[in-house]
């Protein structure tokens, strides 16, 4: 995958778990676990600018682009 998913970072530095992190943005666990562990293919604008509020970040804290493993695609 190019994008890389950085939300477990966020969630360490916060002290805050995955089962409060999904309450407080309306998600649910599961949908939450899909996305930090790097397996959705997509993110709705309302989703991540939720994410930045309760964790306090911008976007780029949480998303990062990587240069695919020529060996490994």
């Amino acid at each position: 995958m190019a994008i890389a998913v950085d939300i477990d970072v966020m969630l360490a530095k916060r002290k805050m778990s995955v089962g409060e992190l999904a309450d407080r943005i309306g998600i649910t666990p599961a949908n939450l676990a899909v996305l930090k562990n790097g397996r959705a293919k997509a993110v709705r604008f309302a989703t991540l600018a939720a994410l930045c509020e309760v964790l306090e970040c911008q976007p780029g804290d949480l998303l990062r682009w990587e240069a695919e493993d020529a060996a490994g695609a």
